[in-house]
């Protein structure tokens, strides 16, 4: 009998020895490297199942998140999941890094429904399911998202869609970005680097066109794109961005989300202290999932 590409990903896992699932390598860094002679394993690609009458698509982890994209936008939807060229569903996921977006569409955590993973112990596992309705109970797919795949592996999610905005624009200006935040009813995202502040609205083009007239009477004027990130993320707390400036510890640049914590820097954020108590629950999980730590050994959840 022809094995599905989730059973074949799963047979490939196994029940044993030291494995990984490499994507577009755009973040293979974070969480440091996983030990030598892990296995490199791929998870399966493609469009699986689409439903923009529900507003769901079923995609294998392996695909690109432009492809993706692609296929969405045939039917006037989008996921909003970011990464570099070459970065795949299942890797931006499991980073957990949210796209810059995140002021309006919230956390990457939200786009998640459904996951069907492979287990340490090499079995097929569903969590979640495809609904966009709330549910009690333990949210496994939420837990998997941040990861670093030290939990179990992904092979397949089913992703929450929008429709694709009619309108999306980007402006800039010396604006100081809390006072037009403030002033806008739901900017898609407000970014500061202690002397520009860009916006990025999007929506029906009606009320585009009134927030911006809000923002061009603030000082800013309308730019062909979002300025160029830095490399490094940093997480601060929302309420602490307007205290802090270049002189901060960011490194020559940075560019702060306002009003999400994020802030995309020249250098790496130094090591946190992590409190004994998260520090032994962090612990305690990964042992429970992955009892012989052979899922993605050496990256560090906590550390990255």
């Amino acid at each position: 009998m022809d094995l599905s590409p989730l059973e074949r990903f799963a047979e490939q896992v196994g029940p044993d020895g030291a494995v990984t699932v490499v994507g577009g390598r755009t973040q293979w860094e974070v969480g440091g490297a996983v030990a030598p002679g892990t296995r490199e394993l791929r998870a399966p690609a493609g469009i699986v199942e689409l439903e923009p009458a529900e507003m769901t698509v079923r995609v294998g982890a392996g695909t690109t998140v432009a492809d993706l994209d692609a296929a969405l936008a045939e039917v006037g939807q989008r996921v909003v999941l970011g990464g570099a060229p070459g970065a795949t569903v299942g890797g931006v996921l499991a980073v957990g890094h949210s796209d810059v977006r995140r002021l309006a569409r919230g956390p990457i955590r939200d786009v998640l429904l459904e996951a069907r993973v492979v287990s340490a112990e090499g079995r097929l596992v569903k969590a979640g399911g495809p609904t966009v309705k709330n549910v009690s109970g333990f949210d496994l797919c939420r837990l998997l998202v941040g990861s670093l795949g030290t939990l179990a592996l992904i092979g397949q999610v089913v992703l929450r869609t929008w429709p694709r905005p009619e309108a999306s624009r980007w402006l800039a200006g010396t604006t100081d970005p809390f006072t037009l935040r403030e002033r806008l009813a739901r900017p898609a995202a407000v970014l500061w680097d202690g002397t520009t502040t860009w916006l990025l609205l999007e929506g029906h083009g009606v009320d585009v066109d009134a927030e911006s007239r809000v923002a061009v009477d603030l000082g800013l004027t309308e730019v062909a794109s979002a300025p160029i990130l830095p490399p490094y993320r940093w997480s601060v707390p929302p309420t602490e961005l307007s205290r802090r400036s270049v002189d901060e510890g960011y490194g020559d640049c940075f560019v702060a989300e306002i009003g999400v914590g994020t802030v995309h820097a020249s250098r790496p954020q130094p090591p946190r202290p992590v409190a004994p108590g998260v520090q032994a629950l962090t612990e305690r999980m990964r042992a429970g999932f992955d009892p012989t730590g052979r899922l993605n050994p050496g990256r560090e959840v906590l550390g990255r």
